[in-house]
């Protein structure tokens, strides 16, 4: 077994944001993004088919869902559910630290079996 740590090899620049995918299983996903002043770009929004349970480790954020007038401010150790099909946009990051999140992507058909399964007990 090898011991990593999620705030090591973070490059000193970041001109993207990068994804890094930390383990990946059938309707699952977990992966590590590192942000440095980077938004999502002007018009765009994320409409994922997947459900993301997204937590700020490092740095602040802002993060706007379709309909709503304000983002929504994020700072270390918040988290937040995000649906699937459920427009957002990263409207900020923080442009003078790196910005770290964990995501996790849990694909829609897996979180309905796992509803059904605690349903029938």
């Amino acid at each position: 077994m090898e011991i990593k740590n999620i705030f090591e090899n973070v490059p000193e620049e970041c001109k993207t944001e990068i994804f890094e995918i930390l383990f990946e299983d059938k309707g699952f996903k977990l992966e590590r993004i590192i942000s440095e002043g980077q938004a999502t770009p002007p018009g765009q929004w994320y409409d994922q088919d997947w459900d993301e349970w997204v937590i700020l480790l490092k740095g602040g954020a802002g993060i706007l869902f379709e309909g709503d007038g304000v983002p929504i401010a994020l700072k270390p150790g918040d988290y937040i559910h995000i649906p699937g099909h459920k427009k957002h946009r990263v409207e900020r990051t923080d442009p003078h630290e790196k910005t770290i999140w964990l995501a996790i992507h849990i694909k829609n058909e897996m979180r309905s079996e796992k509803t059904e399964d605690r349903s029938q007990r």
